[in-house]
């Protein structure tokens, strides 16, 4: 085994940068600068105590994602380097899920994900889409103002997740609150897991004793013969991965698109695809900024940087999409893919284009009915979630001219 040079010794001496702080929420640039100075990987904690390497470099990202004999998913080892109160812990302990396998276990995981996935069919997925705009502008339209986090996007991936996993509207509250808490990994992160965890395990029991048409009951008939258990972790993965996630990107997006009145003007006349608006989020402001972690199966030497086993080793694809748009700039086509958002290798995401059509759908039905957006507030003043891992506004207040659905010659 190789062992570090004094100068791959003092890496892990200096002081990390703190992906935790307030100041994170407001502005992660300056952090990302920070940890772009240190090289292709840089050091940073992401709670208090809580030490990881963080991969800022293209190059170095793609290497570590198809990596998967040095690198393993894995994070047992380092559960127990942190204290059970841990505000990461719900984000990152190891559950018998397609995100913590290696292997045979990950590809027969996977599998049935996709296998699952694949029977949602795009006409209904959209009209599921639909269902749920229309639900949300039926209640915010006829004020003339709403909150388009709080009222719009996050109950929207509420009542469409639900839908596709057998729940019904009544229950989006509940999931909302819960993913809430446990994604921003404060102070009530470990309330919010056991809350999202109880969601779950009540939607599995129902669906054990009585199946349905919807997702869990798929993953429970599967040929791979999943265990009620190992179907639980699968959809406490999948259900947070869908709503979160996709809640902060459609959240992100319009927050950038309000903000530009000649953008919005091209999206809600048609001249521009909203897919467009979705691909940019991708690119500048992903709403997963820190994530896709990895941990070294022994100590050894990564493009530079000595890395520790029981470490975790985090892509920052925020970090990845500050150095693309500073070194290609506006050269870069509106549809172009290079970014990693959707991660990549073996543990990409195996759900993209089901994503791209909520968020593409959502925000295109939700210009149609209300095509007179504008913020309140100029985007600087937006406010941001705080938390390691994510990229997502606090709120998004808007006004309109006050409409409702139903009214006549209404859209669409």
């Amino acid at each position: 085994m190789t062992q570090p040079s004094p100068a791959e010794q003092a890496f892990c001496l200096a002081a990390p940068v703190r992906l935790w702080e307030d100041g994170f929420a407001r502005d992660p640039h300056p952090y990302y600068a920070a940890l772009r100075a240190q090289g292709p990987i840089g050091w940073a904690e992401l709670a208090p105590g809580v030490p990881a390497y963080v991969v800022t470099d293209r190059r170095a990202a793609l290497d570590l994602l198809h990596d998967t004999k040095t690198f393993s998913h894995d994070p047992r080892p380092w559960e127990a380097t942190v204290p059970d109160d841990s505000p990461v812990l719900g984000m990152m302990r190891w559950r018998p899920n397609t995100l913590f396998a290696d292997g045979a276990a990950h590809i027969r995981y996977r599998t049935t994900l996709i296998d699952a996935f694949d029977l949602v069919e795009p006409h209904d997925l959209r009209a599921r889409v639909h269902r749920a705009v229309h639900l949300l502008v039926s209640r915010i339209g006829p004020r003339g103002a709403a909150d388009l986090v709080g009222e719009f996007t996050r109950p929207l991936m509420a009542l469409v997740f639900n839908s596709l996993f057998g729940l019904p509207d009544s229950a989006s509250d509940r999931l909302n609150a819960a993913l809430g808490k446990l994604i921003e990994g404060g102070a009530q992160a470990a309330q919010g897991e056991a809350e999202y965890a109880g969601y779950v395990l009540e939607l599995i029991a129902a669906k054990t004793e009585r199946r349905g048409d919807d997702l869990p009951s798929w993953l429970l008939d599967h040929p791979a013969g999943l265990t009620p258990e190992e179907v639980t972790w699968q959809v406490f993965l999948t259900l947070g991965a869908g709503h979160e996630p996709t809640a902060n990107l459609v959240s992100n997006a319009l927050s950038r698109i309000l903000g530009n009145p000649a953008y919005y003007s091209t999206l809600t006349s048609g001249a521009r695809p909203v897919t467009d608006a979705v691909l940019e989020v991708l690119h500048h402001e992903t709403p997963l900024a820190n994530y896709g972690i990895h941990y070294a199966r022994t100590p050894l030497t990564f493009h530079g940087v000595w890395i520790r086993a029981a470490v975790p080793v985090v892509i920052s694809y925020g970090a990845l999409a500050q150095a693309t748009e500073q070194e290609r700039g506006a050269d870069r086509h509106p549809g172009d893919a290079s970014h990693l958002s959707w991660s990549a290798g073996p543990h990409a995401c195996p759900v993209k284009q089901h994503t791209l059509l909520i968020a593409a759908e959502a925000i295109e039905r939700l210009t149609q009915w209300l095509p007179d957006l504008e913020p309140v507030l100029p985007r600087e003043r937006l406010t941001w979630r705080p938390g390691p891992f994510h990229r997502s506004l606090t709120a998004l207040p808007v006004r309109f001219t006050p409409r409702s659905p139903d009214q006549p010659g209404g859209r669409p």
